[in-house]
């Protein structure tokens, strides 16, 4: 059993960042769940002689697991701390991937996908939530760096899977990862054991914050939800379908694939940067912030579909929308209760990855009824611009009280 002294377990001391550090390296290979399918697609889909369509199966399953468990792992969370949804998810990983390498139908394949989204929401929502609980003046940049795994992973994974399963097989690699994720995740959720000092879990103005809103914790959370929808559905346009708009446009979709790699790789500048900037305007002003600029680079794609200027664009919305999600949960460690902050903000990371699956899909049947894609991304700005006034409604109920925990953060330092 680790045995650590307890003037260790306070905010902001060195046992706070040896956590974050684990939290990040966790969500790096919990990750996987998000990045495997796609690589093995289309050997997937050779593998059992079936229709692309079906062969996409398995990935919807997996995102409609790591929506629906992040709820579960939030309750998890609420009442056990965060090592128990942790532990619980690298065991659903670990069962998901064994299963689906032995799968021998599609049903079994695509029914482990479930499980595996399941485990990987446990190493992105809860983490989030637990690191916010440890930091107070740094807490922005602590909760952004807690959701870097996710986009560390997608740098790291893909090809790293694809070289196992051109030499190896996609069945070989499942079982593989499944082995790997019990070895290398397991001896570190011991350190996630110690939870938050009791005075960090105690009501920190949370209820003051949300009277000046003036609106009920069931509103608030519906509000988030609706937010976190809005700002999905205009964040998915480019990400689902930047491939194939090159593609239309006969730049080949080896150039969307290297657009859609820099998106990302800004992306997780972004997070960094939003988390700082977290730290000294507050969660809402950064959300106000990063989903204008969302909104921009999405006009910017109206307006110029040349070659270099969609690598140009590309990145810039990669640099603007890649701290959006992280900013949900300083709201909601902002405007409710510690001891709900799991349940709360699964509530709206579901919602968020509700609303990347719903972008996707409408901006393809907009395509499919307009022939182009001029529409999907007016239709990505409208959404873009409910979730900006959702926000804007936030920050102006608030009045002063902007950025209540950067404040807080300054008084205890």
């Amino acid at each position: 059993m680790l045995k650590l002294d307890r003037v260790q377990y306070r905010v902001e001391s060195s046992f706070a960042w040896v956590r974050l550090s684990v939290v990040v390296l966790l969500g790096s290979i919990g990750t996987v769940g998000m990045w495997s399918m796609p690589v093995v697609l289309p050997t997937v889909q050779a593998d059992f002689a079936i229709a692309r369509g079906e062969a996409s199966l398995p990935f919807t399953l997996a995102m409609l697991g790591f929506a629906f468990g992040g709820v579960l792992m939030g309750r998890l969370y609420d009442r056990f701390g965060v090592a128990a949804p942790v532990g619980c998810g690298v065991l659903a990983l670990c069962i998901g991937y064994l299963g689906a390498g032995m799968a021998h139908s599609l049903t079994v394949f695509a029914l482990m996908h479930l499980l595996i989204g399941v485990g990987t929401s446990a190493t992105f929502g809860p983490v989030m939530a637990d690191t916010s609980r440890w930091f107070t003046r740094r807490r922005g940049i602590a909760v952004a760096l807690a959701g870097c795994g996710n986009y560390l992973g997608g740098v790291i994974w893909p090809p790293a899977l694809q070289h196992f399963v051109a030499h190896d097989g996609w069945r070989a690699t499942h079982i593989g990862i499944g082995a790997f994720c019990a070895l290398t995740m397991l001896p570190f959720v011991i350190i996630l054991v110690p939870r938050a000092p009791a005075t960090e879990l105690a009501d920190d103005g949370h209820f003051a914050r949300q009277s000046r809103l003036a609106v009920s914790p069931t509103a608030l959370q519906m509000l988030l939800c609706l937010a976190g929808v809005g700002c999905c559905v205009a964040m998915s346009m480019p990400q689902v379908h930047i491939v194939a708009y090159c593609g239309d446009l006969g730049y080949g979709v080896a150039r969307g694939a290297q657009m859609l790699s820099l998106m990302l790789g800004f992306g997780l500048v972004s997070r960094i940067g939003s988390g700082l900037a977290a730290d000294r305007i507050g969660g809402a002003m950064t959300l106000l912030l990063g989903s204008s600029l969302q909104g921009l680079a999405l006009f910017l794609y109206l307006l110029f579909d040349d070659l270099l200027s969609l690598y140009v664009i590309s990145a810039l919305f990669g640099l603007f929308q890649g701290g959006i999600v992280p900013m949900y949960a300083i709201l909601v460690r902002d405007y409710f209760a510690p001891r709900e902050a799991g349940t709360r903000l699964g509530l709206v990371l579901m919602a968020t990855l509700l609303g990347m699956a719903l972008g996707g899909w409408m901006s393809g049947m907009i395509f499919d009824l307009t022939g182009s894609y001029r529409a999907a991304f007016m239709n990505g700005l409208a959404w873009n611009l409910i979730n900006v006034s959702i926000v804007l409604w936030l920050i102006m109920r608030a009045g002063t009280q902007i950025a209540p925990m950067a404040a807080l953060g300054r008084r205890s330092g």
